[in-house]
């Protein structure tokens, strides 16, 4: 995704995949589908490289659809306008890509593009990846659909039919309802989480899988059919569920720790590669398992031809194994579409670690809010804690950004990547709250996942003192319990924060914690059962939230206000 000039990757063996699985889980664990797009998208050129030439992007994309030729399997091809128009291209997709596979499109604006609609192009070159003119939120809304006819229209002239699939970093969601409402589209997908990456920033938003988007806002899920539009947008590009979040933390934007071929630590690194694709096809997710692979053709073959082939292999025989399917984005969307009239609870786990350094995380989503469980070792904190609200405007609907970074993001409870620094991470902690009033950290390490229901999570850990802490996640609330034996022993969750944060809280009271974002939308959590207790100014934690008979519930469907 992010273009970066690498050398070339590290050769790779044949691999054997299924050796490295472990035949004795739990059916159940299976029991949900764990589905795999391979989406590859197209672009015509590639101004920040001059030896990147239009021929070998073109072979790029041809040495990417014979590989996916040779293992029989589906792969969504993505692409740009300018590419569209390019006959060399049209005659690819038509004679080289398999009967399964799709051609669907990629949503970054190119000169030829806007000149098509009857617009002035405003870019440095003939592609331009700033965001207010290479995305359509550069755009007014009207302009935006004057693109989007453009180019289903041309679409339609070269291969009969309007595509199915629509995907981009970011799509605004007057965009996506046009695209919807008037050409009935089946399938979106955005990049993952991010902040600052390319100039790019969505954070806070349902961290996998896929969701309906609001019709205020396409990177914040619905919670009702009225309020949502009814095409799925699934999260782009495999992101790492332990190391992700935090990459980068400290230097101003994120780094990157996906499945995409070209990167040295994640996707072009076979252990790493075979740790990712056994959590998805075996851990605990809920509803369903989902991620996707592929690479743009900017990165050309030379950067990714190594670890491309190493990684199809490994998805081929997972797929052959009966833990995956390997299905087009459309043929996902249809599916989701059929399976969930509004957006599913879903999880994703990953309990071992492929860098032996003892971490392990939870994360799960549903339409109300999401929520992130690491642990450090024995050491344990929820990492972030996000709401989802369908009213929450965002700033792209009704006007033109002009800015060349664009920004998404969701209410935040916890934002432990942006409210941390590299030594002091905030999170909400389990603490044991002394006569004294002081609080220890509680360890606790060794969780047990388990999927109660179709949206219900229950995580359980144990400390060493035998206290045995239950966290289950509920669509729209979260509840934690504490079984102890021991009559006097008090505990709280106590959350901090690194100091000099600005924090968007406004109100801290014995069962409601308001806050504001940056422009002034409200929202809130309330303690259905517990309170909060504000920090004094003395107090080195923002808030605790105290349980009653050794249980919390905290609503989080910001509706109780």
């Amino acid at each position: 995704m992010k273009f970066l000039f690498l050398p070339l990757l590290i050769a790779f063996t044949a691999p054997v995949f299924s050796k490295n699985f472990d035949d004795k889980k739990k059916e159940k664990a299976n029991s949900a589908p764990r589905i795999l797009n391979i989406v590859n998208f197209i672009r015509q050129s590639e101004p920040r490289d001059e030896a990147i030439t239009e021929t070998v992007l073109l072979e790029t994309t041809h040495l990417e659809m014979q590989l996916l030729a040779k293992y029989k399997l589906p792969g969504t091809w993505l692409i740009q306008y300018d590419a569209l128009i390019n006959p060399r291209y049209q005659k690819m997709l038509k004679e080289e890509i398999g009967a399964d596979s799709e051609v669907g499109a990629w949503w970054e604006i190119t000169q030829p593009h806007v000149e098509a609609a009857g617009l002035k192009w405003r870019g440095r070159y003939s592609w331009d990846w700033h965001a207010n003119v290479g995305f359509a939120t550069g755009y007014s809304p009207e302009e935006r659909e004057k693109l989007v006819d453009v180019y289903m229209a041309k679409f339609k002239s070269i291969f009969g039919k309007y595509p199915t699939a629509v995907g981009s970093w970011f799509i605004d969601s007057h965009s996506l309802a046009y695209m919807y409402d008037k050409y009935h589209i089946v399938a979106s997908s955005n990049c993952k989480d991010q902040i600052g990456t390319d100039g790019y920033t969505l954070w806070g938003g349902y961290w996998n899988q896929a969701y309906y988007p609001s019709r205020l806002n396409a990177y914040m899920p619905a919670q009702t059919t009225a309020g949502q539009i009814g095409v799925p947008i699934f999260r782009m590009l495999g992101s790492d569920s332990i190391y992700q979040y935090d990459s980068g933390l400290g230097d101003g934007s994120s780094g990157v720790e996906s499945l995409e071929p070209v990167y040295p630590r994640s996707g072009a690194n076979r252990k790493w590669v075979e740790w990712f694709l056994k959590s998805m096809a075996e851990e605990p997710c809920l509803s369903f398992g989902y991620t996707q692979a592929g690479q743009e053709n900017s990165f050309t073959w030379a950067n990714i031809k190594k670890a491309f082939e190493m990684q199809i292999p490994i998805i081929d025989s997972l797929k052959n194994a009966g833990k995956i399917n390997v299905e087009t984005l459309s043929e996902s969307g249809r599916w989701f579409k059929n399976k969930f009239p509004l957006t599913p609870a879903t999880a994703v786990t990953s309990l071992a670690d492929y860098r032996e350094e003892g971490n392990k995380t939870v994360w799960y989503d549903s339409r109300f809010y999401r929520a992130n469980l690491l642990w450090q070792g024995e050491k344990f904190r929820f990492r972030d804690i996000h709401l989802f609200d369908e009213k929450f405007e965002s700033t792209y609907l009704r006007k033109a950004g002009t800015s060349t970074q664009c920004i998404y993001k969701t209410l935040p409870i916890l934002d432990g990547y942006s409210w941390s620094t590299k030594t002091n991470l905030a999170g909400l902690r389990i603490v044991k709250i002394g006569a004294d009033g002081k609080a220890v950290e509680i360890p606790c390490g060794n969780p047990v996942v388990t999927e109660k229901a179709a949206n219900v999570l229950q995580v359980v850990c144990t400390a060493p003192s035998g206290e045995k802490f239950q966290i289950v996640f509920y669509e729209d609330r979260f509840e934690v319990d504490c079984d102890t034996k021991n009559k006097n022993f008090k505990w709280a969750l106590e959350f901090k924060s690194a100091p000099g944060i600005e924090l968007p809280f406004k109100m801290i009271s014995a069962n409601l914690i308001q806050a504001t974002s940056n422009n002034n939308f409200a929202y809130s959590i309330v303690a259905k059962t517990g309170s909060f207790k504000k920090g004094a100014s003395s107090d080195s934690y923002v808030f605790r939230i105290q349980p009653i008979n050794n249980q919390l519930v905290i609503n989080c469907n910001n509706k109780e206000r």
